[in-house]
């Protein structure tokens, strides 16, 4: 990969301060998951080097406040364009470096595009309000700056997952510590950097810092940081909530999820089944909003099953930079080994394998799975790998209550008739709901966020969302002489 043009050679062995330097930190391969070849090597911050670039941002910040809002939306105008521009290249790099199929890469270049297009209004956007007074002045509440923000993105669906973030901090005013996952820290970390410096961001307001978990506290712990945004695990996201917490600083969760796809009396099956099939395997199943769990009523289950699976034996598994497939390899071995367990426990405890399996080296085909326990492990935890397991339920009030079950609420899917499936939406804790699609869906203009363990709520996506997750709100007084006093 090191032909590129856009992305260029200069990332090599570096972290991104404005410019690429070296850092205090080591340096590590970065590795294709479908064979494990080595792509190129970066650098990895160490908690010095964000210290470092806390000091930079925190300096560069002040200046890029002060301009007006037409010089911010003309940079994140041009950033979008060049999304669009150098797509092949970055798409190649995702494809390699992330596993994912090439439309899964397209999806995540178009996203971007738009997120960039969609932040470059916010600076221009209302930010306060007129307030009554029962003194003689004017009494205004103005969003202003928050400051510098960390964000940290995970690997799954690593551009979006990080410019979602970064566009719209950076447009409101904010710099930027950008700390990607560093197994795809070149897809969604060269990629953003490169972008917003060909954009005209001035320099020090974008720090590209991948590293692991000194990097991960430090930019959470800098005393310039006032917000952080984290997408990850929800293990990981409790710990990074809990510093958060104790430094009195603002944390913007979305974590995971074990989301449910209800699947009413009278469903037409063989839509269903696609909407299903989409929903568990799409990039291997490693999607935060994927359905991991079908809930099918009685009446259609053995033909939703024997269907489903014949869609499983039917997807092409291998790698996605060579063959046309539509299931790539899992990130590491780490979760290869976690999703194979998983399903040792989750036919241990009786759980009927129907289609697929564990697989081979990286690659793991799409899975079903039936007659599992209420506490089959393969029923309760987040799997985060291409399996289906599925469930049958006789009411309503039966699907609603397996639905809650789960400590998660992030997403659900409604399959049938749409007035029950509106009778089935009032009675769920989830973020989203969507009726007559699978559970896997974002848009870059729509508010994002989970229930329970599934995060703090919608801090992504949309102005509304945006503006309250990246500003401070200030509260300002005007009289039209000095007020008078009794000291």
């Amino acid at each position: 990969m090191s032909e590129t043009t856009f992305l260029g050679t200069d990332w090599h062995e570096k972290i991104f301060t404005g410019s690429w330097t070296d850092g205090a930190g080591e340096t590590y391969d970065v590795v294709e998951p479908a064979t494990g070849q080595t792509l190129g090597r970066l650098g990895a911050a160490s908690a010095d080097d964000v210290s470092a670039a806390a000091t930079r941002a925190a300096s560069a910040q002040k200046e890029w406040a002060r301009t007006t809002p037409a010089e911010r939306a003309a940079v994140l105008r041009r950033a979008g364009a060049l999304w669009a521009e150098h797509a092949e290249e970055i798409s190649g790099w995702i494809v390699r470096e992330a596993g994912s199929i090439p439309a899964k890469a397209a999806l995540e270049l178009s996203s971007a595009e738009q997120i960039c297009f969609e932040s470059s209004a916010l600076p221009s956007h209302p930010k306060g309000q007129v307030l009554t007074s029962n003194e003689p002045r004017w009494s205004f509440a103005r969003r202003v700056p928050a400051g510098v923000v960390s964000v940290i993105a995970p690997f799954n669906f690593p551009l979006i997952l990080g410019i979602r973030s970064v566009a719209p901090a950076l447009a409101l005013g904010n710099a930027v510590l950008l700390k990607p996952d560093p197994r795809t820290a070149v897809c969604a970390g060269v990629s953003i950097a490169r972008i917003f410096a060909e954009a005209g961001l001035p320099e020090g307001l974008l720090q590209v810092l991948p590293g692991g978990l000194d990097a991960g506290e430090a930019v959470v712990a800098a005393p310039e940081v006032s917000v952080i945004s984290f997408t990850g695990s929800t293990a990981a996201g409790r710990k990074v909530g809990e510093a958060a917490g104790r430094l009195l600083k603002r944390c913007h969760l979305e974590l995971g999820g074990n989301n449910a796809l209800v699947v009413l009396p009278g469903a037409e099956v063989g839509p269903a089944t696609s909407a299903g099939a989409f929903g568990s395997w799409m990039h291997q199943g490693q999607i935060c909003m994927t359905t991991g769990r079908h809930l099918v009523h009685e009446s259609i289950v053995d033909d939703y099953v024997e269907q489903l699976a014949e869609r499983a034996r039917n997807l092409p598994v291998g790698d996605p930079a060579t063959e046309e497939v539509a299931i790539g390899p899992i990130i590491d071995d780490k979760q290869r080994t976690h999703v194979r367990d998983i399903l040792d426990k989750a036919t241990a405890d009786g759980a009927r394998l129907v289609a697929g399996g564990p697989g081979e080296g990286a690659f793991v085909p799409p899975t079903v799975l039936t007659d599992l326990s209420p506490s089959n492990p393969a029923w309760t935890q987040e799997i985060f790998g291409p399996v289906a397991p599925v469930a049958t339920f006789s009411t309503l009030e039966e699907a609603a209550e397996m639905v809650n079950a789960s400590e998660y609420g992030l997403s659900l899917g409604i399959l049938g008739d749409v007035g029950m499936a509106m009778e089935l939406a009032d009675l769920v804790d989830t973020g989203k709901v969507h009726i007559n699609e699978q559970t896997v869906s974002d848009e870059a203009n729509v508010p994002f966020g989970g229930m329970k363990d599934s995060g703090n709520g919608s801090r992504f996506g949309g102005a509304e969302a945006n503006i309250e997750a990246f500003t401070e709100t200030q509260w300002v007084t005007m009289r039209s002489s000095i007020a008078p006093y009794p000291f």
